[in-house]
């Protein structure tokens, strides 16, 4: 799956996964997930991606955003439309979070706790 496109939205959950490490140290995502087309399985050939993401507080800003929509198209060998979950519109918003097939939601103390 080098150098291909995703098929699905389980393969583009799969990916994002893959590189959860990185979503969260270098990008301080809160929450990523898949919403549209590809939930939907009405994707066609050179459809975008459209991701939902939430950031950590204080790491929404204008370059955290394009670098991460950059990784995105890398990884995902595709076009993004990268949504942040913060600036969906209203008449959108239901739909759009009813539909949304996360791959990474943190929790509220993003570390687990260690037993013993």
């Amino acid at each position: 799956m080098k150098n291909k496109r995703p098929k699905n939205a389980n393969e583009i959950i799969n990916i994002l996964r893959l590189h959860i490490r990185d979503l969260e140290e270098r990008f301080r995502v809160k929450e990523i997930g898949v919403f549209g087309s590809y939930v939907r399985d009405e994707q066609k050939r050179g459809s975008d991606i459209d991701i939902l993401v939430e950031f950590k507080e204080g790491y929404k800003t204008f370059d955290n955003y394009m670098e991460l929509k950059f990784y995105l198209e890398e990884i995902l060998k595709s076009e993004i439309d990268l949504v942040l979950k913060t600036a969906i519109r209203e008449e959108l918003k239901q739909s759009i979070l009813s539909e949304v097939n996360y791959a990474y939601r943190s929790e509220q103390n993003s570390r687990p706790c260690e037993e013993g």
